[in-house]
């Protein structure tokens, strides 16, 4: 077994004697325990999660699902870039949430404005479904659809060939269709990308690199 396990180790002794758990000589990619736990990803606010090393292709469709609960007014949920202006992204700002794609002509951009700045923002689970359909985009939260218009309609296809970078991105990465660097601090589950008939639902614990992201418990309430 090369992984680490998901789970919370108390007491614990070595020869009758119990370990000191308060001054580790290291520490790497340990968290505290929480009293309750939800299933999700807890996102501590200071790193991300990177998957598809290889590089996640939009091109012209793709339908994003994911659940998020956070008590902060802005954080990247995630970016797919490319080395052209190609891309796509989800925001938090302002307790807004942003829909951005830019397939190669111009960034255009779905924006939900919940009614108080903190209706999304309020430490509840709320649903989010983003749809690109060629020059088509919609941003559905909580089930409330919003779409905007895009004047490039000949331009139909995000080429991207980055991976995908969830809750924020490396510093040295660039993101074409994100505006904020504010890593997001929360929880998220059920991120899920659908082209056509294919659904592809992302295991966290499989990123191929996480920072300050713990893939299997979600602390009950944040305090």
């Amino acid at each position: 077994v090369t992984h680490s396990i998901p789970a919370c180790i108390s007491s614990m002794t070595i020869n009758s004697k119990q370990v000191d758990k308060e001054s580790p000589v290291s520490i790497f990619a340990v968290n505290k325990c929480y009293e309750t736990v939800q299933d999700g990803t807890f996102f501590d606010g200071s790193g991300f999660a990177a998957l598809v090393r290889e590089g996640y292709k939009v091109r012209s469709d793709v339908n994003i699902t994911l659940e998020f609960r956070t008590t902060a007014l802005h954080g990247v949920l995630l970016g797919v870039s490319s080395a052209k202006v190609d891309a796509v992204g989800l925001e938090i700002v302002h307790g807004k949430v942003l829909f951005h794609v830019n397939n190669g002509a111009g960034r255009i951009t779905a924006t939900y404005e919940p009614r108080g700045t903190n209706s999304l923002c309020d430490g509840k689970w709320h649903k989010l479904q983003a749809n690109k359909s060629k020059h088509r985009i919609s941003l559905i939260i909580d089930g409330n659809l919003v779409h905007t218009d895009n004047p490039y309609i000949q331009s139909t296809s995000a080429d991207t060939n980055n991976p995908i970078y969830v809750g924020g991105y490396p510093a040295d990465v660039k993101q074409n269709c994100l505006t904020s660097k504010s890593s997001f601090r929360g929880c998220l589950r059920n991120l899920v990308f659908t082209k056509g008939q294919h659904t592809e639902l992302f295991d966290f614990s499989r990123a191929f690199d996480l920072r300050g992201v713990f893939p299997h418990s979600c602390p009950g309430a944040e305090h």
